[in-house]
Order: structure tokens, then C-alpha cells, then sequence
């Protein structure tokens, strides 16, 4: 981390996407003063061109509220919090009216970014300590809504896209809501769709690594540590193969909700997208020809403080 600049200030920011909210503060020297998640499923039941529902945006605003008032307390005024919305609201036909509720009720100005800048902020934020070869790398941002790819190498982004599946997306889609046993048949066709969304993905570029983030990847790195408590150190820079995807996907596709729920200990709230989150992960690596991925815990939030 580069030194901070004489005169700086504490910084914020918030990553709104499809299934979580993130909070980011950091010190006027650098370092990280607070970093939160909450899961709110604010893309739950969206489909491709629907509305928010009233209950995830009073979710949200909710803990935006908690969020402004605790970057307040660390020396952030709600208006120099970075915020940003993603794929959820790209295709909420009421976003725009949500996110000026948000403005109105938290005093934080949140901005619709593109599927290439989410891509780009992912890049700035995901490859922080860790102990990556030489190389280009591919970073994998796995949402609830979209999946966005970026390959670079050094501080040169070579290739993004945006891929139109995610795990809350994916599942609502193949498994229904709330699902209760997973139909094998059902995953053999989320699995078909991954294969084809991510057929753009040119395994000639050759990425040397392959690091993923976001809640999904973090929560079946804590599922593989067996964790039943949160550990950022142990968890970012875990390692997922291919292999590890697989066994997911088959102990998930037999499990009950409770069952997934007491795997996924760290992040509960996860536990029914998890299937369809393995099966995105599984496909990338697939496409890619790696046969396995970091996990990062960095992200949107960590990119829009590096810029």
C-alpha cells in the first residue's frame, strides 16, 4: 500500500449489488478501520427487466443508514462516501427511484456503474496480498446478479466482461426462489448455461492464475477451511480446485436447507445460492483450462479507494 498523502483523510466506500451490501473505511493513513457485509437479496426476484421489491429496498436502506452513520463515526460524512450500485440496478426499472430514496433518507449519493468499471474496480481491488506468480491473471467477481471476468497482467487490464449470470440470478431461475431439494435435471441446465455464458471466456490468453471474490467464493473457502466462524486471514488466499467445486456441487445438490445452511455457518444467508455460485466458478476455471483459483477478499469497495 502506497503512503498516504500529506493532509489525508479517512475514505469510504459502499459496493450495493445484487445480494450484498459492503462498507470499506479507511484511516487518513491507509489502513483498514472497519469492513462489513450484509446480506439483503436486494436483486431477489428481479429476473432480467423487473422491480426492486419494497421489502429488500427497506432492507437496504436500512443498512445504508447503519452504514452512514458508522463511516460518521469513523470521520466519513455520508456525502465523500464512494458508493456504487451494479448489476441489480442496471436492470431495476425502479432504480432510479430507489437510489434517490437512498440519497434522500442516508444523505450517500450512489452511482450506476457499467458492467467494464465494475470489472475494472474488481481488478484495482482483488489482487492485494496475495502470493500470485508471475503472470497474467484472471480475476472472477461472482455476484448475484452477473459474473464479471477481467484478465490483466502487471497494472494492464488486457480483456473484461461482463457474463449475464450470478448465483441468486442463476438459482431463482433453475431452482425457483426458495429452494427446497435441488432437481438434478434443473442442474444439469444451470450447468449448460454456465458453459455457454462463459464460452467467451478464450482460454488462448492463458492466465496464470485465476483469483476470485466476492461472497460466494469467500463463504466455499470457509465451507473448504471448515470454518463456523469468520477469518478474513485464513480465508483470503484459500485455494479452490476444480475438483473442491465438484464436491461442492454434489454435497449441495443433496442437501436440505438446513443442512446447507449449518455448511455455510459463516454466511447462512448464502447457503441456498451456493449451488449455483459452485457451478459459475466450476465453468470459468472450465473455460479458462485452470484447474484451480485463489480467493480474495477484496473487491468493488477495495478499487474505489485505489482510485
Amino acid at each position: 500500500m502506497t503512503s498516504p498523502a500529506a493532509g489525508a483523510q479517512p475514505s469510504a466506500s459502499i459496493d450495493i449489488g445484487s445480494n450484498s451490501l459492503l462498507l470499506l473505511v479507511r484511516g487518513a493513513d491507509g489502513q483498514t478501520v472497519e469492513d462489513l457485509q450484509t446480506v439483503v437479496g436486494l436483486g431477489k426476484g428481479l429476473g432480467d427487466r423487473g422491480l426492486f421489491r419494497p421489502d429488500r429496498m427497506d432492507a437496504a436502506v436500512e443498512v445504508l443508514r447503519r452504514y452512514a452513520a458508522r463511516a460518521r463515526e469513523l470521520g466519513v460524512e455520508p456525502g465523500r462516501i464512494r458508493a456504487v450500485a451494479t448489476s441489480a440496478a442496471r436492470r431495476a426499472l425502479n432504480a432510479a427511484t430507489f437510489l434517490q430514496r437512498i440519497q434522500d433518507e442516508t444523505g450517500v449519493h450512489v452511482e450506476v456503474i457499467s458492467g467494464p468499471e465494475e470489472a475494472r474496480l474488481t481488478w484495482l481491488g482483488a489482487l492485494d496480498g496475495l502470493p500470485l506468480p508471475l503472470g497474467s491473471v484472471a480475476v472472477v467477481d461472482l455476484g448475484g446478479g452477473s459474473t464479471e471476468v477481467v484478465l490483466g497482467e502487471g497494472e494492464r487490464i488486457q480483456f473484461r466482461t461482463s457474463l449475464e449470470i450470478g448465483s441468486v440470478r442463476l438459482t431463482e431461475a433453475f431452482f425457483g426462489e426458495v429452494p427446497d431439494r435441488y432437481e438434478p435435471r434443473a442442474l444439469s441446465r444451470l450447468r449448460q448455461a454456465c458453459a455457454e455464458a462463459t464460452a467467451v471466456l478464450d482460454p488462448a490468453r492463458h492466465p496464470r492464475s485465476v483469483v476470485a471474490v466476492a461472497g460466494t467464493a469467500t463463504t466455499l473457502a470457509a465451507m473448504q477451511l471448515e470454518l463456523t466462524t469468520w477469518d478474513r486471514d485464513k480465508v483470503h488466499g484459500t485455494r479452490l480446485t476444480r475438483a473442491d467445486l465438484r464436491r461442492f456441487i454434489d454435497r449441495l445438490l443433496a442437501s436440505s436447507p438446513d443442512e446447507r445452511r449449518q455448511w455455510a455457518a459463516v454466511s447462512p444467508e448464502r447457503a441456498d445460492n451456493l449451488l449455483a455460485g459452485a457451478c459459475v466458478l466450476e465453468a470459468v476455471l472450465t473455460a479458462l483450462q485452470r484447474e484451480s483459483l485463489l480467493v480474495s477478499d477484496g473487491g468493488v469497495r477495495h478499487g474505489l479507494l485505489a482510485t
